[in-house]
Order: structure tokens, then sequence, then C-alpha cells
């Protein structure tokens, strides 16, 4: 225990610290690092996100349908996934208010924070992580953050620092499903042993600071000490973790696809681990990212680089090009939710358990326009098998979808970043 420093931002006395046997303890704020372990106790069903999205988005005439409600006739890009309409909903003439940026506003996506390049900019919170910090210790993995061939990913924590994503499919697969060597399962034991009981050295030191303060203070340290308890409980049930050995897929182990030009691959193979990783419950909460660059794309009928492609400029030829990368994708992500949905859990099947969003931080590409933003939202046990549409130019806000989602999740929430409210037209079942 020697040597640990918690060094809190904020304390009720910059001068004030609690100490015991070489252990020095800030005091007290630990509200930002330490909520997950206050979180909710999980549900008989568990609840579960999965956001899916693309750096260059999707052709809007080519995914949103041209007529709305439940009778809308399939646009290009749905009808290469008829059998899965009546498990999702479309919504179109929605965004995030007050980001602009083009590709640099990739970083709201999850966190529908206002960005402009014109302004400065702090991120918050992202949704994945959000209900992650909830009601992500119910798994061994509280959430997984991935992309296809890059550290680039629209997941961030509560101080707005980008979360790195995992981007080798092997790697994914090993730390998922591959058990450690006992010699390396007790160096990790060892390293969680060396962050608990902190509050077991330092009582004495609390016990005489609790004696010294205000009724008003003592309420407020009685929280940051339960907080400290409930950390000290979430590394014990990590270090449970450590001992138990990961689960069996059939699955063999991947082989990382190194060329970027393979983009469809690349995200099939990280949505089939993400599967297996949901049916076996190692993790509620995923995010893959696309960041969308390489080659052509090695798919019959094209010819130029899918980056290149999704910059058209309504030139016919590159849209007829980019239409047949752009299905694949739809098809990638529809497989995922197949699959999902013919796999047996709890009443009903796993889509039933599981929100996954289909979504990007670009409308139109082309113009590097982040208004009007693709998406298909699926399963969680919602009423789907509509278009939503709202008002292209007066876009509707799309933080409404994720209230809706926090809310089907659990969590009591009324507000996410510039929502107004949950998403309009979308009902539970």
């Amino acid at each position: 225990m020697k040597g640990i420093h918690f060094n809190f931002s904020k304390s009720v006395s910059r001068r004030t610290f609690l100490k015991g046997a070489g252990v020095t303890m800030a005091l007290p704020w630990l509200d930002s690092m330490l909520p997950t372990f206050a979180a909710p106790a999980a549900a008989t069903q568990p609840k579960r996100f999965v956001s899916v999205s693309l750096a260059l988005g999707l052709h809007g005439p080519n995914l949103n349908p041209v007529n709305t409600g439940f009778n809308y006739t399939p646009s290009t890009y749905l009808s290469s996934i008829p059998d899965l309409l009546q498990d999702m909903t479309i919504v179109s003439g929605s965004s995030h208010p007050g980001v602009s940026g083009g590709h640099n506003a990739e970083g709201s996506i999850l966190t529908a924070a206002p960005y402009s390049r014109n302004g400065v900019f702090r991120n918050t919170i992202s949704l994945d992580q959000y209900m992650a910090k909830h009601l992500g210790h119910h798994t061994r993995f509280p959430s997984l953050v991935l992309n296809t061939h890059s550290n680039n990913s629209p997941s961030y924590t509560e101080t707005g620092s980008m979360i790195p994503a995992e981007h080798s499919a092997s790697k994914l697969y090993n730390m998922l499903f591959v058990n450690d060597s006992p010699k390396e399962r007790k160096l990790q034991q060892r390293r969680l042993r060396q962050g608990r009981s902190i509050m077991d050295i330092v009582s004495d030191d609390a016990r005489k600071l609790q004696r010294d303060v205000s009724k008003a203070d003592r309420e407020k340290l009685d929280q940051y000490f339960t907080s400290v308890r409930n950390f000290e409980q979430r590394l014990f049930e990590s270090e449970d973790w450590v001992g138990r050995p990961k689960p069996n897929v059939d699955m063999p182990q991947p082989v990382d696809i190194t060329d970027n030009k393979e983009v469809v691959l690349q995200k099939q193979a990280m949505l089939d681990i993400m599967y297996f990783a949901l049916q076996t419950d190692s993790a509620r909460f995923m995010t893959l990212h696309l960041n969308g660059s390489g080659g052509p794309v090695p798919l019959a009928g094209v010819e130029e680089a899918y980056h290149s492609l999704s910059h058209h400029g309504l030139d016919e030829r590159k849209i007829d090009q980019l239409t047949i990368v752009e299905t694949e994708l739809v098809k990638a992500w529809g497989g995922f939710v197949r699959q999902l949905k013919e796999t047996p859990a709890g009443d009903g099947n796993l889509l039933d358990q599981t929100m996954v969003l289909l979504t990007s931080n670009l409308g139109n590409a082309s113009a590097h326009d982040n208004k009007n933003m693709p998406v298909m939202f699926a399963g969680g046990g919602f009423k789907h098998g509509q278009h939503i549409a709202f008002d292209q130019e007066n876009n509707y806000p799309l933080p409404n979808l994720y209230v809706s989602a926090l809310q089907r999740i659990g969590l009591e929430k009324d507000k996410f970043a510039t929502s107004t409210s949950t998403l309009t037209g979308l009902e539970m079942t």
C-alpha cells in the first residue's frame, strides 16, 4: 500500500488530507471518479447498448425512405435488409444542436456536445460511457470501445477525454475469450489489492476529521467515504473477475485484417466478436467506429477509394460506386442485428435486450455537413417498423433519442446534452 496517493481536484480544504501507513488521501471530491460504483442493482433482464458509427456517413437519398410512418417504402439501403425492417426505426431530419465542423465533429457523435471550429471545445461524457458508469459493473468489462483500424473513438469520459479504441480483432478476442496464465492472473490480483483497503488505513484520521467539521461537512464526508467504500467493493469485484475463467465461444481466433481497403471485412470481424461478447454477457455497452480511409474497397464495380467516393460532389459515377460500398456496410450491420434477433435470451431474444444504433457525425459527407445525420435504431424493446421524419432544414435534436435509450436501460434521466425530451414518436413495447 505504500506510495498510493489519491489526489482529487477538489477538496474540503486543499490542506486537508487523510494519512496512514504511508498513504495520503486528498479530500473529498470523488463524484466524477466513482459514481459507477454506486449504480443500481442489475435488472432481471439485462439491458444493452451498441453503437456503430461511420466517419463518412451514409448517402441520405439511398437511406431515408420518401414516405413516413409504419408503412413506408424501403429505400435502396433498407431494401438490402428487408427481414429486419420491423425490428428498427429510421430517423431522418435530426442532428446535434450546435454541432458543426464537418469531420472534426466526430467527437460529438455520442456526446452531442456543441462543437464549432470557431470556439474552444471541451467534450463531455458519451452515451455509452454514461451507461457504463452506472451499469457496467455487472460484467467483466464495463464497456468495449473499438475501431476497425485506428485508436480513434466516439467514446469520452466525464472529463472529455477520448477513450482509445482497440482495433485489433485478435487482441480483442484474446482479451474476451482466452484465459490468462496463472502467473498473469496473480499479477493482476496483486495490482488490484494494492488499490484496496485505503479506508482501513486512514480510518483514525477520518474519525478525527469528522469530529472537527460542521454537520453539513460531516454529511458530505459521509457520502465521500461511502463512495470510497463502494470503490473498494468495485476493486474487489474486479479481482473476482480475474479469478473467473473466461467464456468459451464457438469461434476461431480471428486473423487481423491489416489492409485498410477491406473496410467491410474489418467491420464484419469486429461485429462477429461483439456478438459473442454480448451473448456471453462479457460486456453490455460497446462502440465501434469506422474511419473510412484506405484505397478502393475490393468490391465489383468499385474503382475509387471510399473516402473519395463519399465526397462525390453529386457525380453519379461516384455515387453508384459509393452505393455499392455503403450497401455492404449496411448489410454487415444488419447481419449483426439479425444474429441478435436469432439468439434466444430471457423471455425473447438478445435483440429485445440490446439497442443497436448506426449513425455518423456527417449527414452529407460530400458537403462536410453535420445536419441530417443518418440514424438506424434497432432492438431494445421499442415499437419499431417506422420511419420518423423531421424537418430537413430545422433539424430535430438527436440527443432526445439518447434520453429514450437511457430511460429504456433503466436510468432515470430526462436530459442528455442538448436534449429537450425523449424522441417523439418512439414508444416502448
